[in-house]
């Protein structure tokens, strides 16, 4: 039998001089009385055991491994969570990434050269133009490449070609048009402008109307981020409360509920949000349409967490310390919010991480079709409504690169969401 380890340890925290512990002297082992057998006269003896290889260790190795399992005793929940969950290396990747592009949602206006409508029609479809920092070796001299319009022998278009002999000038932190910094600071500050207003600068082309594919892209990300955000706090709300009054109280509220969790599982998605979008009044401005498409998303996408609520209470709800809350007159609501949603909080927000892709998706795929959000409002769909044809992905194929946009958010997503799945659980091997 061996002693735990805090009795081991002498008060200066140090292994190495104290008796009996297993660095200097060797260990103790009680005989166990065993009936009908030889050992039955020496019940209580002590038998010495020999361990070399621990007479070997370090004394300081040890005192830092036994630290680390005394740290891990007493760690808090959250903190267990993200010991595990940065051991994963894509999970990390994942929040790196939906942290820089809620960050560019955050400061849209600072990052974008134009307003989503700003257009020149002179240059309808001008090709992406490449930034360069550097002239004549180290010379700082940021600038982009001009234009030279030539015309298509076949077609007969004018096209756009970059010319390496015009150079317009790009500076940084410049000044341009107004805005309002968290939508409380005025100010005109803006990352990336030309140097001339009247030249243009398109770092990721220009679509059918002359307007910059960049700006409108990171405006784009306010909404297509968000769309996610709102429907998941609506998901949230609709989950946890059918799902565990479910789970809670069973019967035939239970069965009552299931039964419409498997309707609307049963029913065809993308169907079933193309009639409700169709459904929106259209004379709704564009934010009553945001928040109509938000709700749609939200009314469909609830089963799956409350499902999982249900499970869990159905299983929580005869454990030892609700029993305990119970028959200590503690009120249900309590017993709920304060005892049983708290230890499994780290599996919602899980749930809820991987809930948030498909209503990226969502939305960008009723605002492909014409059904979700409309102009003037810009979202990662509405720009890719403008892609919708092979003649625009022949003639601007950068104009599907609101089309990568939305393959990083939700793999970024994915990953984050399976690292917090995995996390979950601490204590699982």
């Amino acid at each position: 039998m061996r002693l735990p380890a805090w009795l081991r340890r002498n008060r200066s925290g140090s292994l190495a001089d104290t008796p009996g512990n297993r660095i200097n002297e060797p260990l103790v082992e009680l005989n166990r009385y065993n009936p009908g057998t030889d050992q039955a006269d020496v019940v209580g003896a002590a038998t010495t055991l020999v361990a070399p290889q621990l007479a070997r260790e370090d004394p300081i190795a040890v005192d830092a491994t036994m630290d680390q399992e005394s740290e891990i005793d007493v760690a808090p929940q959250w903190k267990l969570v993200w010991w595990r969950f940065r051991k994963s290396p894509l999970a990390i990747v994942g929040l790196v990434l939906v942290i820089a592009l809620y960050l560019v949602a955050l400061f849209a206006d600072f990052l974008t050269p134009y307003a989503t409508s700003d257009f020149t029609p002179t240059y309808t479809y001008a090709p992406p133009q490449r930034l360069h920092l550097f002239e004549d070796g180290w010379d700082f001299s940021p600038h982009v490449t001009g234009y030279s319009v030539e015309v298509n022998q076949e077609s007969l278009r004018r096209e756009f070609v970059i010319d390496p002999s015009t150079q317009v000038g790009v500076e940084f932190f410049a000044s341009g048009r107004e805005y309002e910094l968290f939508g409380l600071i005025p100010t005109d500050i803006h990352l990336i402008r030309p140097s001339d207003p009247t030249q243009p600068m398109y770092l990721l082309g220009a679509d059918q109307n002359g307007r910059d594919v960049f700006s409108r892209l990171i405006y784009g990300t306010r909404i297509s981020m968000t769309v996610g955000l709102v429907g998941v706090a609506l998901t949230l709300v609709f989950g946890i409360l059918l799902g565990g009054l479910s789970g809670y109280y069973g019967g035939r509220l239970d069965l009552v509920i299931q039964r419409v969790i498997e309707f609307i599982g049963a029913l065809p998605t993308i169907p079933l949000w193309m009639g409700l979008a169709a459904a929106l009044p259209p004379r709704w401005s564009g934010l009553q349409v945001y928040f109509g498409i938000t709700i749609i998303l939200s009314l469909i996408g609830w089963t799956g967490l409350a499902r999982v609520v249900r499970g869990r209470f159905l299983s929580l709800r005869e454990e030892d310390f609700v029993t305990a809350a119970r028959l200590d007159g503690i009120s249900e609501y309590r017993v709920i919010f304060r005892h049983m949603l708290p230890s499994f909080s780290s599996h919602i927000i899980a749930t809820l991480t991987l809930a948030i892709p498909g209503m990226i998706l969502g939305e960008t795929a009723l605002s492909f079709l014409g059904l979700g959000l409309r102009a003037p409002l810009v979202s990662w769909g509405v720009l890719l409504e403008g892609a919708n044809n092979v003649r625009a992905i022949a003639t601007a194929p950068w104009l599907l690169s609101p089309a990568i946009a939305v393959m990083i958010a939700v793999m970024a997503l994915y990953f984050l969401g399976d690292g917090l799945r995995d996390a979950a659980d601490p204590y699982a091997s």
